[in-house]
């Protein structure tokens, strides 16, 4: 694993260097959208809706819409305000265990002790452990304020970061009035299933069939021969104003222009597209585009495992 982030946990006088890891990680089967006539590649492209031109992400700002107006947000904008730099995990207060509601819980992340001596680490690991208490604390992590939850899990310090307050919405329902009458035998037969059902959870013993089924899916297409050549589902990218968008090809481009430029020779026209773009350049831009552009991914069916 690699570190995304390094500081130290602050707790009283107590100084605790540690690093942060992602501590999940996504499995599912990555899928891109193709036209269903010929398996070419559909594209999202940034287009405005006033000029109708295509615009490079670098001429690309951000803006609020209250529903009437839209008030436009620079990258000086942006850079003027106070960025969160702090390299602390503040610790603001030890709770107990069971008043942290789950519905809090956004992400996990491990903390690894970051010294030469990790006898404050397990000093903070060991009272934790001992008071049955959950440390909340409050970092900044990609430049945003995050309120978290710090806890032991398998001897290693976790932090998880939640949700504020008002991010959780009330559960108001009008279908369940208080009116509604349950009887003594229907209780009864209620309780004798959950009887039946309990066991100690185990996660392991639960997989993503839905994934797992897919994954076969794929794997008998291509044993089969029913695939096309990924090259060839990938056309020819309009040219506007020059912008690159395949980064293999475009160093393949300036490795043949410095072979040209030393045989004393002119190197020849450039294409005007590209063939596609590799996967970590299409992973980044996607991330820099809206969240509403991309298609959602299908959501997990969780099956327990059936017994041998």
């Amino acid at each position: 694993m690699r570190a995304i982030w390094k500081g130290s946990i602050t707790f009283g006088l107590v100084n605790v260097p540690v690093k942060l890891y992602a501590a999940t990680e996504e499995h599912d089967v990555e899928l891109h959208q193709v036209h269903d006539a010929d398996g070419g590649r559909i594209r999202y492209q940034r287009k405005c809706e006033v000029c109708g031109k295509k615009v490079e992400y670098a001429h690309i700002d951000r803006a609020y819409d209250d529903g009437e107006q839209t008030v436009v947000l620079t990258k000086e904008d942006f850079e003027a305000l106070p960025a969160e730099k702090s390299r602390e995990i503040e610790v603001l207060e030890f709770v107990p265990n069971e008043q942290i509601d789950p519905i809090l819980f956004e992400r996990s992340y491990y903390l690894e002790p970051d010294s030469k001596s990790p006898k404050a680490y397990v000093l903070l690991r060991r009272v934790l452990e001992e008071t049955e208490r959950t440390a909340i604390v409050q970092f900044s992590l990609r430049q945003r304020t995050r309120l978290a939850s710090m806890r032991v899990r398998d001897g290693v310090l976790m932090v998880q970061t939640l949700r504020w307050a008002d991010e959780v919405r009330a559960a108001e329902f009008d279908s369940l009035s208080s009116d509604i009458t349950v009887g003594d035998r229907e209780m009864q037969l209620a309780r004798s299933i959950v009887s039946e059902l309990e066991a100690d959870f185990e996660p392991e013993q639960y997989v993503d069939e839905y994934q797992e089924q897919l994954r076969t899916l794929v794997e008998a297409k291509l044993e089969q021969g029913d695939a096309l050549d990924t090259a060839a589902t990938f056309g020819k990218a309009e040219d506007e104003g020059g912008e690159v968008i395949d980064l293999l090809e475009a160093l393949q481009r300036s490795v043949e222009k410095k072979k040209a430029d030393a045989a004393g020779t002119k190197s020849g026209s450039s294409k005007s597209g590209a063939k596609g773009r590799t996967k970590q350049a299409a992973a980044d831009e996607d991330e820099a585009a809206d969240a509403d552009a991309k298609p959602k991914p299908a959501k997990k069916r969780a099956t327990k495992k059936k017994s041998a």
